[in-house]
């Protein structure tokens, strides 16, 4: 998807930063934010890493806004290893809107 060699919808683009709709959405509005830089999972960013952590957090908030669900409201989730959900093994947050959302979610 970053690479460009899976069609996806790009909703937002930085330097290290990839913002794309889910191809298969969990709520009316979906998206994923995904670093540039390959990193498997949460768990794998390091100190180093904490300017990266902030504009993946900043790149939700504009997409939020960019969409127009910011005032209404909005969940992000960052699954991460098996028993936390994570299917996908590059680092990715996801931004759900467009419905009341439940909790506990699962």
């Amino acid at each position: 998807m970053v690479s460009g060699e899976i069609p996806v919808e790009r909703v937002l683009e930085f330097d290290d930063v990839l913002a794309i709709r889910d191809i298969n959405p969990q709520a009316p509005h979906h998206v994923l934010i995904l670093p540039t830089r390959h990193l498997a999972s949460l768990d794998d960013l390091g100190q180093e890493d904490r300017p990266l952590a902030g504009t993946l957090l900043l790149a939700a908030q504009q997409v939020a806004r960019q969409e127009g669900f910011a005032e209404a409201g909005y969940r992000t989730v960052i699954n991460t290893g098996a028993d936390g959900g994570q299917e996908i093994g590059h680092l990715h947050l996801h931004v759900l809107a467009g419905r009341r959302l439940q909790w506990p979610p699962g």
